[in-house]
């Protein structure tokens, strides 16, 4: 005799209780005309709803951050059939998302916990897995719930056991250039341990930190891979200027970043000139290392005395992969010494590069912060960011080749290693000028190794 199936009122009861809103608001509609009446319960509702559109059209900001993702949430959940017990059921059964119990034979849906929409691009749908079902089974379908929900991409992120967040991804989240803010006047207001880099697609701010980081910044060309660099500069201008952060510049094109070249402590395009700086560069983090120890300190704090020292290398593959044998050996002997022991010393370095192989960057796993902007090929995302990055959503290779589509790019949540979409902001001829004028060294100790 086969197991029975639980009663449909036990069902109904269930749901209530998980959604409680649905049944407490025509309970308070119903008890509101009751006992004050409807011309009155009426008045109410309209006052609530006159005072919705005021605060709309008054404060459109607070608004957009506070009441707008709950009413989206609302229509996504519940005005639309993508998320409702039967379409939701289909789904999940299509992509083999379901479970079937095998003495009754009923079909089991994975549940939607809750539907968040903090932007009106993405939505996040938390679903409570199924027993015997793991997030990887859902990573690995994601590519058919994107049909299925005719979504443009699905990130795949484990919340808590049994528990994950499909990030939902409906239109492209950045379609206006984002302005950078204005550069700190002072250095007591620029923190490089929240560095402010653009936007994420939940319509959040985008940030990182900058010291005792390294930061590989990966994409094709044109991908706007030095939006990352120029954002990182702008927050360092006034510690430039006040001599707490001392800059190192590798330039190897000779064209992007040649406007740092006044302010720059140490300056190269040439072979020979990149190795000098670079094993400069070193030399100073063994100084740094003996000062610690002489001072009986572990940590470094930044100062006129100890600055931050910072290498910006652009096109770290012609520095370590294609250069002249000359050039790629004497990288490859500091490069490796750098990342692995500057962090604790006082030392970031930042690279980009268009190819982020092996052969080209040996040493990418030593970068703290990686970022993967539009890529050439499908690889190139796990590559970056880790492995099995880009089935959890991280889809670089398949951002547009169009100049609407530059910076933006993917980086890994830390907590829960979920990649994450995200846009640079753009700075132009005016906002580098900007950069340059601020940070203006004040010293005659610039050292030009070219």
């Amino acid at each position: 005799m086969g197991k029975r199936i639980q009663g449909w009122e036990w069902r109904v009861a269930g749901w209530a209780a998980r959604h409680p809103g649905f049944v407490a608001a025509p309970a308070a509609l119903t008890a509101g005309v009751a006992h004050f009446g409807p011309v009155t319960t009426g008045g109410v509702m309209a006052g609530a709803v006159a005072a919705g559109v005021g605060w709309y059209r008054g404060h459109p900001d607070s608004w957009s951050r506070i009441a707008a993702p709950r009413l989206r949430a609302v229509r996504r959940r519940w005005l639309s059939r993508t998320y409702l017990g039967p379409w939701w059921g289909r789904v999940t059964e299509a992509c083999n998302l379901v479970t079937v119990h095998r003495t009754t034979g009923a079909v089991n849906v994975p549940r939607i916990v809750r539907v968040r929409s903090h932007s009106p691009s993405t939505e996040t749908v938390y679903v409570r897995l199924l027993l015997g079902q793991t997030p990887k089974q859902w990573e690995e379908a994601a590519e058919a719930l994107a049909v299925a929900l005719r979504a443009e991409r699905i990130g795949i992120e484990r919340v808590r056991p049994q528990v994950i967040a499909l990030i939902v991804q409906r239109s492209e989240p950045f379609t206006q250039v984002i302005i950078p803010p204005d550069i700190p006047a002072e250095a007591d207001s620029a923190s490089l341990a929240n560095v402010y880099l653009g936007e994420t697609e939940h319509g959040g701010d985008w940030y990182a930190p900058l010291i005792g980081q390294h930061w590989l910044i990966a994409g094709a060309t044109g991908s706007g891979k030095n939006s990352v660099t120029w954002m990182a500069l702008r927050a360092c201008a006034p510690l430039i200027r006040d001599g707490l952060v001392r800059l190192h510049v590798i330039n190897p094109k000779g064209t992007e970043l040649n406007a740092l070249r006044p302010v720059s402590y140490r300056y190269a395009e040439t072979d020979k000139d990149i190795v000098e700086v670079m094993t400069s560069f070193w030399e100073t983090m063994q100084e740094r290392k003996r000062t610690l120890a002489e001072q009986g300190r572990r940590t470094f704090e930044m100062s006129r005395e100890t600055p931050l020292e910072l290498l910006v290398i652009d096109e770290l593959g012609a520095v370590t992969g294609y250069g002249d044998r000359s050039l790629t050996r004497g990288a490859q002997a500091v490069l490796p010494l750098i990342l692995s022991q500057a962090r604790a010393l006082g030392g970031s370095v930042i690279g980009a590069l268009q190819e982020p192989t092996k052969d080209v960057i040996p040493q990418r796993d030593l970068f703290s912060l990686r970022v993967c902007l539009r890529a050439t090929t499908a690889g190139h995302p796990d590559m970056v960011l880790g492995d099995d990055m880009r089935r959890r959503g991280a889809l670089a290779d398949e951002i547009p080749n169009a100049p609407e589509s530059a910076g933006i790019g993917f980086v890994v949540k830390q907590r829960s290693r979920t990649p994450l979409r995200v846009r640079a902001a753009y700075c132009d001829d005016a906002d580098i000028a900007d950069l340059v004028r601020v940070a203006g060294w004040p010293h005659t100790e610039l050292v030009s190794a070219g």
